[in-house]
């Protein structure tokens, strides 16, 4: 019983760890949005990736605590991990496209609200930066038009930007 209520209190502690944890990195994002000026949009996709690692970890951590063995544990995450790679291998573009968003959302010279030419064999596309997500990248025409590119495409043409 006393070792029951110890591992509970345990798991509620470093569940409030990770919720506080949690709050300062979204408060510690907000800051570096307003001092480096990056997109919202940006901030919110890095903010759930840190969440979700956070309370993957603080899960795995209370399993330990709970009696769940490493061999048990490795075994669900393999197993897990199998499944999601052979989903991934049998849809490889989504994979190329969330790969191709993390690049765009890191390392790429134009942000929302920049307007970029992108250089096509027959027809260029003109456009606005209204979003990149983690699969397309949405641009507003000069005609008012909306047209969704995935991510993936965007790395393989060569941009135009102002």
């Amino acid at each position: 019983m006393f070792l029951d209520n110890h591992k509970l209190i345990l798991s509620v502690a470093i569940f409030v760890v990770a919720i506080l944890l949690r709050l300062l990195i979204t408060n510690s994002l907000r800051k570096i949005q307003a001092k480096f000026g990056f997109q919202k949009s940006r901030i919110i996709v890095t903010n759930k990736v840190i969440s979700v690692v956070i309370y993957v970890t603080s899960f795995i951590i209370i399993a330990f605590i709970w009696g769940v063995s490493e061999e048990q544990l490795l075994l669900f995450i393999s197993s897990f991990l199998t499944v999601l790679g052979i989903a991934f291998f049998a849809q490889w573009s989504i994979l190329s496209n969330i790969t191709a968003g993390i690049i765009l959302f890191i390392n790429y010279p134009v942000k929302i609200g920049d307007t970029i030419t992108i250089m096509e064999k027959d027809n260029d596309i003109i456009g606005e930066i209204k979003d990149i997500g983690a699969f397309f990248i949405t641009l507003k025409t000069k005609e008012g038009k909306h047209i969704s590119l995935p991510n993936s495409m965007i790395l393989q043409k060569m941009i135009k930007y102002q």
